[in-house]
């Protein structure tokens, strides 16, 4: 099973979340998404200003497999993005919850965190896609 942090909260479509002490959130791809992705090859990031409403597909990861759309798991306004995976998307492979972040959000309604799974209930989620 894939190591998943305690202090994350996750979406079904295997994106985490981290609130950030400044109230901003960066997002990511769980270490379960990026092992059944296999090698990432390139990242499609999303503009920096431009606002994304929850569920909606916000990113793209391709790998030597498959392309896959990261879904914004609240809605909120773009404004951060991790530039260094144009360069090196397979830091997604090596640290998919630290230095393989994909953008930060300003969050416009805090209450959609309430709607993310737990760790406990993402590990669910992640074990009943290996079967």
């Amino acid at each position: 099973m894939s190591e998943i942090p305690g202090d994350l909260k996750f979406a079904k479509s295997h994106e985490w979340v981290r609130v950030e002490n400044d109230g901003s959130v960066t997002v990511g791809i769980s270490d379960h998404a990026q092992e059944s992705l296999g090698d990432l090859v390139y990242v499609e990031l999303p503009e920096v200003g431009s606002s994304v409403e929850a569920g909606a597909g916000t990113a793209v990861v391709e790998s030597v497999k498959a392309a896959s759309d990261i879904y914004a798991p609240v809605s909120g306004e773009v404004i951060a993005v991790n530039t260094a995976l144009s360069d090196k998307p397979e830091t997604i492979n090596e640290d998919a919850y630290g230095e393989g972040w994909i953008f930060k959000l300003k969050i416009s309604d805090k209450s959609q965190l309430d709607d993310l799974l737990t760790p406990d209930e993402y590990a669910e989620v992640a074990e009943s896609d290996d079967h």
